[in-house]
């Protein structure tokens, strides 16, 4: 798939381009050997753009990591990266310090990313569609046992990983003006098999960027303001929205992508020549969590004003096109919009809702359900607008992310739903890409599976891990796996001690827990067993414990 010779001369001539001669930083690095493999990416992703049935993943989080990493390994490129730098006096360990994709917070990120990833390696044509946050989430430090959050440019030395496709610009309609959505894409390759996915993310640019009559006017400030608050939609994850300026912010955040990503997806149906009544047919967009829902009233806000169909029809439209993923039964992640604010930032969209809302009220009653039922469940009340329940009514499966918490939301959290519709309720356990979570995170580990099994067939195929088991008592093997495992734990003892200036005992066992801090998350409780442990070892009572070092890893929300 990728010319070897053609990456050695493209990267030769880009980094002699960018260093003009001097010698090259780790961000020109970067650079040169990105652009060397987006050139030869391009074609690949136009042979893997759908060409029937597709799939849409709409999400307000993508935390795919670095790039580049990922993107040599799944080309097979990584031995021929590490000559590539090693011949201009660097390696592959200079480009750690090129930043993240600042483009998610926490495990419904990952999903989005493992999702692509796992895609990509089977040939299936699934599109990512989210935000091109600038700022991301936040940089954090500790000063003085606390938090501090600063901003996170991840594309301070550019994003060589994306390219920016003009010809696909949206105009978004809000009531306060309107915006202009760039999107930019990213490729998601498939695991040494020639095939590309692709995560288009949206940029918010305004339609006029500056005045110039304020500016001669000596209004400064109103010269650039249709400039700020554009920019402000895509600055940052999750902005603060504890009052109603951050809450009309968010809510501009899921319509403008959602808006742009619905516009990009029916020109393209039917661009295709396809009729806009079978858009349910080529299409599937899955909604991770509620955060694009407002994607349901606003594809039929198109179908029924772009395109005249009933709303009926595009109602039923909807219903088949979407599916509804849960991540969490918190009620203030099930999100709930103001209807005055809904009405003034929205209004088309807001009436659209009051249709879907009657249109749900008239089908229970049809069912004989009784009217305080009704009121239970239906998505607009109490001058709020419901997305989890629009999410359910117009979707045509709902699925949590783990066993267990599908259980809960259909018996607990969400029964009177699934009485309604029990069909609609599945499981979707979330997995794990091995591509990075294996085979590019612990090579060593990686190399001594693929000697035993033979071959890496097991990157795509985790159901071969069971082939293992005929191992379990092979002292050399064990031995082997030990090594290994020491070998990872001396790595992150060493980073420690750079990083925190805190020495840890290798030899320990490592007890890990990463997740954002959060009550439900459950790091207090973890504390208290530390403590409990601590006490125990102190008074006598817990006489035999092997050394254990207890490590976190989270953020926490901004501070206010």
């Amino acid at each position: 798939m990728i010319d070897k010779n053609l990456l050695k001369k493209d990267f030769d001539e880009y980094l002699a381009e960018l260093t003009d001669g001097e010698k090259p930083t780790a961000p020109q690095l970067h650079d040169a050997l990105a652009r060397s493999i987006m050139k030869q990416a391009a074609p690949v992703m136009a042979k893997s753009a759908p060409k029937g049935r597709s799939a849409s993943y709409f999400s307000a989080e993508f935390l795919v990591g670095r790039a580049v990493y990922n993107n040599l390994m799944c080309l097979g490129l990584l031995d021929d990266a590490e000559a590539l730098l090693n011949s201009a006096g660097a390696s592959l360990c200079s480009l750690e310090e090129i930043e993240d994709a600042a483009l998610g917070n926490g495990g419904l990120g990952r999903l989005a990313a493992c999702f692509l990833d796992s895609a990509a390696s089977m040939k299936l044509p699934l599109t990512g569609y989210g935000i091109r946050y600038k700022y991301g989430l936040f940089k954090q430090s500790i000063v003085d046992g606390f938090q501090k959050e600063d901003a996170d440019d991840w594309t301070k030395f550019g994003d060589p990983w994306s390219k920016r496709v003009e010809k696909d610009a949206v105009k978004v309609h809000f009531s306060t003006g309107d915006v202009m959505a760039i999107p930019y894409d990213m490729p998601i390759f498939g695991y040494k098999n020639g095939f590309a996915g692709t995560l288009r993310l949206w940029q918010a640019e305004p339609v006029k960027e500056f005045d110039f009559d304020a500016f001669n006017r000596q209004d400064y400030m109103e010269a650039c303001r249709a400039q700020i608050e554009a920019e402000n939609i895509s600055r940052t994850l999750y902005p603060n929205d504890d009052a109603r300026p951050g809450k009309l912010l968010r809510l501009k955040q899921q319509y403008f992508f959602c808006a742009a990503s619905l516009h990009d997806l029916l020109k393209k149906h039917l661009k295709a020549g396809r009729k806009i009544e079978d858009f349910a047919e080529y299409n599937s967009i899955q909604l991770n969590d509620t955060h694009p829902t407002i994607s349901i009233p606003e594809l039929i806000r198109l179908l029924m004003t772009e395109y005249g169909v009933s709303f009926e029809k595009s109602l039923e439209i909807a219903q088949k096109t979407f599916n509804y993923t849960n991540h969490t039964i918190m009620p203030e992640a099930l999100e709930k919009w103001g209807t005055d604010l809904m009405e003034e930032l929205l209004p088309q969209v807001y009436s659209v809702i009051l249709r879907i809302n009657e249109a749900f009220i008239a089908d229970m009653y049809r069912r004989n359900m009784p009217r305080e039922q009704i009121d239970q469940m239906k998505m607009v009340s109490g001058g709020v607008v419901h997305m989890a329940k629009m999410a359910i009514y117009c979707s045509s499966c709902t699925n949590g992310v783990a066993r267990i918490h599908t259980e809960i939301l259909k018996h607990n959290a969400l029964p009177e739903w699934y009485e309604l519709y029990p069909e609609r309720f599945q499981n979707k356990t979330n997995g794990i890409t091995p591509r990075r979570w294996i085979a590019l995170c612990n090579p060593e580990l990686s190399a001594q599976i693929t000697d035993l099994l033979g071959d890496e067939g097991w990157i795509t195929d985790l159901s071969r891990l069971k082939e293992l088991e005929k191992y379990a008592g092979d002292p050399a093997q064990l031995d082997r796996f030990s090594r290994i495992k020491s070998a990872k734990k001396a790595t992150l003892a060493e980073y420690i001690a750079e990083h925190d200036r805190t020495a840890v005992d290798a030899d320990s066992i490592f007890d890990i827990q990463i997740k954002r801090l959060h009550e439900y998350k459950r790091q207090l409780l973890n504390a208290f067993s530390i403590m409990y442990i601590y006490f125990g070892i102190k008074d006598g009572s817990i006489k035999d414990f092997y050394p254990t070092t207890f490590i976190f890893g989270a953020k926490s929300a901004r501070s206010l």
